[in-house]
């Protein structure tokens, strides 16, 4: 009888708040956290707080179990609502969309523009190396990727390989370059916990590979037709290699350089932008598959082609820098 007693004094003082606790998170759990007002959202933690405060004495002064129950699972809903609140879906992709993605970009500015400058480097060497001896492109380039596109290839053989559709085998090329392209973006990253080294080593390869492939177009005219052919699926599938390549870089100069966190921690912090890049990167490959599958094989005009590139770069571009515009102004 004491302890009913108690509990019921207890409960008196205080349930008013619970209850406006109960409807804060019962409307949270099933709107979002973007349904309460301002005042609301400055209430939320001091009735949390309350609550866990109530528990704490129920508790200590041995009050009855049903009150306990109810006390403890109220705190536990609170807690996820105040901590770990969970945003529908639709809004947690715009989220990410809006500026999840462009954000981590920026966070990773260094180690992406660090991850561009190697993939350059590796095509300026490749231009150079097989413009010295066009035997070193047998070495650079993997033969299932040169197939007849080699130094010894006349300018009508390497024209046709980009204009000509004959038998899927443009098709079949084309596939394999994109499947090329994606592991090594998703191996750069993944190796980038190996302190680096493999990331560095696929970005200068990678852009070997591409210089000397230039190369041999090149020196029989076919730059503006080789562009043409690559830039309308390569603006999403070469950004998103080199975003993978500068999110693995970041993962590896936390665990180099951890300053005044430890290695697990700093590797957690680099982890969460580092992870949004590589989801944001295969967004970009999916839009480079559809290209890929839809656009280039069957359009030829030089000039369509340039501009859907065009179009592709600024899009990109907006994405990652219109949220920042729109922040400092």
């Amino acid at each position: 009888m004491t302890i009913e007693l108690k509990s019921a004094h207890f409960r008196r003082d205080r349930e008013p708040a619970w209850r406006e606790l109960d409807r804060l998170v019962t409307r949270t759990e099933a709107r979002g956290i973007g349904s309460l007002s301002a005042v609301e959202l400055t209430r939320l933690p001091v009735l949390y707080r309350a609550a866990v405060s109530s528990l704490s004495v129920a508790r200590a002064i041995s009050l009855d179990a049903n009150l306990l129950e109810y006390l403890d699972t109220l705190a536990a809903r609170a807690y996820m609502v105040v901590y770990g609140t969970r945003r529908p879906l639709g809004e947690a992709v715009r989220g990410f969309f809006r500026e999840g993605f462009p954000a981590a970009v920026r966070t990773l500015r260094l180690p992406i523009l660090f991850s561009l400058a190697l993939f350059l480097l590796g095509g300026v060497a490749g231009f150079a190396l097989v413009q010295h001896d066009p035997e070193t492109y047998y070495a650079i380039v993997p033969p299932a990727l040169a197939d007849e596109r080699t130094p010894a290839a006349d300018r009508e053989t390497l024209k046709d390989c980009l204009y000509n559709e004959g038998g899927g085998h443009l098709q079949a090329f084309a596939t394999f370059l994109f499947v090329h392209n994606t592991q090594v973006g998703l191996t750069a990253f993944a190796l980038g916990i190996v302190f680096g080294l493999p990331t560095l080593l696929l970005m200068l390869f990678n852009g070997l590979i591409l210089g000397a492939f230039f190369q041999i177009h090149h020196a029989q005219g076919l730059s503006l037709d080789l562009w043409g052919w690559l830039l309308p699926h390569g603006v999403p599938e070469l950004s998103a290699v080199v975003l993978c390549g500068g999110a693995g870089l970041a993962l590896a100069r936390a665990i180099l350089l951890p300053g005044e966190h430890t290695r697990s921690e700093a590797l957690i912090e680099a982890g969460r932008p580092a992870g949004t890049v590589v989801i944001g990167a295969a967004v970009l490959l999916a839009v480079a598959g559809v290209i890929e599958g839809v656009f280039r094989q069957t359009v030829r005009d030089i000039v369509l082609r340039y501009a859907v590139a065009a179009v592709g770069a600024a899009l990109l571009a907006w994405w990652i820098l219109a949220p920042w515009r729109r922040g400092r102004a």
